[in-house]
């Protein structure tokens, strides 16, 4: 009966894709001989040939361009990166100062000096019993200040680290290079490419630089035209919290090795110079120093001896890798080099497109600072161009092999990065990965989930040793030496629910792949561990025998509580979907103590006096308030507890919550309101808070900033657009859902979806048009759009479809896996 109740409660909550049911239709004729079929379906093809070549053509370049050398690395270096190695691009003339960084390079952890513990506080025979007492007090004060509770509940971490600066690849040109023009500096993230020109009194010089991942190397390409030839010393530079070896391996080849003083972490690179011609010099300081070339390619790679394996987190000497990485690039030349870098680049970042109707842009600076403006189809450019730039970065960033894009995604110039460039728990990391799924990025999220499922091993000692529970917890923050998260920030300390929220990752995973054995091996494993923490630590209401969650507290914002919304509705969406799990594995008892625990949990939605989603338990929210977090609106957002076509006087009271925090905000925070705002199906509204993070948290590269730069912003925002153009969370296809005003034409193409699907749509005057779906299973597929009202016709393989009209603007139709399906709307003839 209990678990009949509970699947009456999540019959609101949509999560899954849009599978095989009962489907019973009343067939309809759409043409009444084959030969009418026949022509109607030679005319679907010619109708969706003329909608795609009808858009407004879109801006064919994908390029950040700049008439200037960058002077400020935060706001002017162009980033490059493969996931393990990220480069910056200033772009001196004289000097050409490329920062890089390699992903695992960090201070703290085992062996630092500061002395290192995984972030488990001192005492911990008594911090069962310290929670209990914060507890009995929350239930007869009702709050506690942050301050009373760090001092009892948190602790100051020692030898937590940084993330690090690896060096500086420094290229020294002569005087004759002080006097320039024609200058041009520019990233094409069409093609994961740098370059730099200009010209001098005598020549022409091209700079051209990538990361490539196949090779794990960063390639410079040096070239000249005109009667001056190329000369220049090239040296590396390291910061001085780390001994230094340089040896000279071959003519044209140098190692670098050396430990951090605080750790002792190996790091190691390697350097070859290739030139076509001209002289070649080794320098006693480890460099090498060219005369009179016409071409020089550079090459660089970098690793340490991390390794992602608690408790030692060490590995491969980082030396023997280096050497491996040179020994695997030895010979191969510039052509080569690059055509690996866009074989294995391009297959990504081209699977979406994305047209507004933009016009190219000619210079990004110029760009930034007139928008909004007048000209919308520069407007348009901007924003189409930004969000690439997410996909971009992420790619950059997160691959296979490495740790998850952290808050700086892989770049950092500081040997002490702000917040450590680290990786928080309560919001960053994951949005961090919202448009891996969405913008079709799967391969970015393995680093994640290798991070994350080494990160349950010291979780499983917390919960045991702190609270005498089962499951993994983890706090607000964490870093590559497996860290449990606690501080003493009052602040911004507290969150074990933050274990839950990354946990949920796995399963939105399975929403969009639908992999069984990725489900049964991974995802399943992971939510159960999750959800028994919070079934042994959830505490029952005094006034209505509830679960509540306890101590909780709302994100950097007011009070300790008791049952804050969003400590409720992380757990409930924990518990619902490792729920809905236990029941694809036939996981039987597991699932039953799950429906217990349902029945009773408070979801965390209350609307308070002024019409508002309550932030806390009790109906405290003050009206004027407009702190940056709205973490109260989780169930919103990622989560889908809340919605205008399934909840709608929750979702009313949402977006009361949203108007009175208003669009202010640092990057992260106004990225989180323009999915938020998606999620209401408001596009003007998400489209002004995008404007608003273009125009006042968005720097002249187009990193996001906080300040300071923070890249988070980025990859939410980016999602946030995916939002607007299509949803599927409430297990249908929502198209085109938030569409704003001022992207009355245009067209996407390669976006995916919960239930294994891939969806391209195009547009005109803020109507739908097409809609060609690829699926990857044979389901019921649903689909929601308020042109879908009137004439509609589905085809696949030249076959007419039957389609059933649930609603006004829904209907749906049955499937095949592997097929393409394209939905036309509007009158044949």
């Amino acid at each position: 009966m209990l678990q009949g109740q509970c699947e009456k409660r999540l019959s609101s909550v949509a999560t899954g894709a849009v599978e095989i049911s009962d489907f019973y239709i009343t067939l309809t004729a759409r043409f009444a001989t084959k030969l009418a079929c026949f022509f109607a379906s030679a005319w679907l093809v010619l109708c969706t040939f003329s909608l795609f070549s009808l858009q407004v053509s879109a801006a064919k370049s994908m390029t950040l361009s700049y008439t200037q050398p960058g002077q400020d690395w935060e706001s002017e270096s162009l980033p490059l990166g493969n996931g393990h190695l990220g480069m910056t691009v200033l772009g001196g003339v004289q000097r050409d100062a490329l920062q890089f960084n390699e992903k695992t390079l960090w201070t703290g952890g085992p062996g630092s000096k500061q002395g290192y513990n995984f972030g488990f506080p001192q005492q911990t025979e008594t911090y069962l019993k310290r929670v209990q007492s914060v507890q009995a007090a929350l239930t007869s004060k009702g709050q506690l200040a942050p301050e009373q509770v760090a001092e009892q509940l948190g602790s100051a971490q020692s030898g937590y680290g940084s993330y690090q600066s690896f060096g500086t690849l420094t290229i020294d040109w002569p005087a004759s290079h002080g006097s320039y023009h024609h200058y041009q500096r520019e990233l094409d993230i069409a093609s994961a490419t740098a370059a730099v020109r200009y010209q001098t009194q005598d020549s022409q010089f091209v700079r051209e630089y990538f990361v490539s991942y196949p090779d794990n190397s960063i390639v410079i390409r040096l070239s000249a035209s005109g009667t001056e030839n190329i000369s220049f010393k090239a040296s590396l530079k390291f910061p001085e919290n780390r001994t230094r070896k340089a040896l000279q391996l071959s003519p044209n080849e140098v190692l670098y090795a050396g430990v951090l003083h605080d750790n002792t972490l190996q790091y190691a690179a390697g350097l070859r110079v290739l030139n076509s011609d001209g002289t070649l010099t080794y320098q006693p300081d480890g460099g090498f120093s060219v005369d009179g070339a016409s071409e020089v390619v550079l090459v660089l790679t970098a690793a340490t001896n991390y390794a992602l394996q608690h408790p030692t987190y060490r590995g491969e000497d980082a030396t023997h890798k280096v050497r491996r990485q040179l020994g695997q690039t030895r010979g191969v030349g510039y052509a080569t080099l690059k055509q690996n870098h866009l074989a294995d680049y391009q297959p990504l970042f081209k699977r979406v497109e994305l047209d507004l109707g933009g016009a190219p842009i000619e210079d990004m600076a110029h760009a930034l600072a007139h928008y909004p403006g007048d000209e919308q189809a520069a407007n348009r450019a901007l924003e189409q161009l930004y969000f690439q730039y997410g996909r971009y970065l992420l790619i950059a960033s997160s691959r296979q092999g490495s740790l998850p894009a952290n808050l700086q995604g892989i770049w950092n110039k500081d040997i002490v990065a702000p917040w450590n460039a680290d990786y928080h728990l309560n919001i960053n990391l994951q949005m961090n990965y919202w448009l891996a799924l969405s913008t079709n990025l799967a391969e970015t999220l393995p680093p994640l989930y290798n991070f994350v499922e080494n990160l349950t091993v010291p979780g499983q000692q917390a919960a045991s040793t702190l609270f005498d529970s089962r499951g993994w917890v983890a706090f607000l923050n964490t870093n590559p030496w497996g860290s449990i998260g606690l501080i003493k920030w009052p602040t911004a300390f507290w969150q074990p629910e933050a274990a839950a929220w990354i946990a949920l990752h796995f399963y939105h995973g399975y929403q969009y792949n639908q992999d069984r054995d990725f489900l049964a091996e991974r995802v399943y494993p992971l939510l159960k561990l999750t959800s028994q923490f919070w079934l042994d630590n959830l505490t029952t209401a005094t006034d209505n025998n509830r679960l509540l969650v306890s101590p909780s507290y709302s994100p950097e914002h007011g009070n300790f509580t008791v049952g804050a919304a969003m400590s409720q509705q992380l757990v409930f969406d924990l518990l619902s979907k490792t729920y809905e799990a236990a029941g694809q594995l036939n996981d039987t008892l597991f699932r039953e103590e799950l429906a217990t625990a349902l029945n009773q949990l408070e979801p965390g939605l209350r609307i308070g006096q002024w019409g508002q989603l309550q932030e806390w338990r009790e109906d405290i929210d003050e009206q004027d308030n407009q702190h940056r977090h709205v973490s109260h609106l989780y169930a919103l957002h990622p989560g889908n507890q809340i919605s205008p076509l399934t909840t709608p006087h929750l979702a009313a009271a949402a977006s009361t919550s949203l108007n009175a925090r208003g669009d202010a905000g640092t990057g992260w925070s106004r990225a989180w309101k323009v999915n938020f705002w998606a999620r209401l199906l408001e596009g003007d509204r998400a489209l002004r808070l995008l404007r608003h993070q273009l125009r006042d948290s968005t720097l002249a590269n187009l990193w996001s900033t906080h300040p300071p730069f923070q890249i988070d912003g980025n990859f939410g925002a980016t999602a946030g657009m995916a939002e607007m153009l299509l949803q599927s969370h409430l297990g249908e296809l929502h198209l085109l859902p938030a569409l704003p005003t001022a992207w009355g034409t245009g067209k996407v193409t390669g976006l995916r979806a919960q239930g294994d699907l891939t969806v391209s749509m195009a547009w005109q005057n803020n109507t739908l048009q097409s809609a060609t779906i690829v699926t990857g299973k044979d389901a019921q597929v649903r689909l929601r759009n308020r042109a879908l009202e009137g004439k509609v016709t589905i085809t696949s393989n030249q076959h007419v479809l039957d389609y059933q009209q649930i609603e006004e603007g829904v209907i749906s139709f049955i499937s095949k896996a592997n097929q393409e399906y394209v939905v036309l709307v509007g009158n044949t003839k």
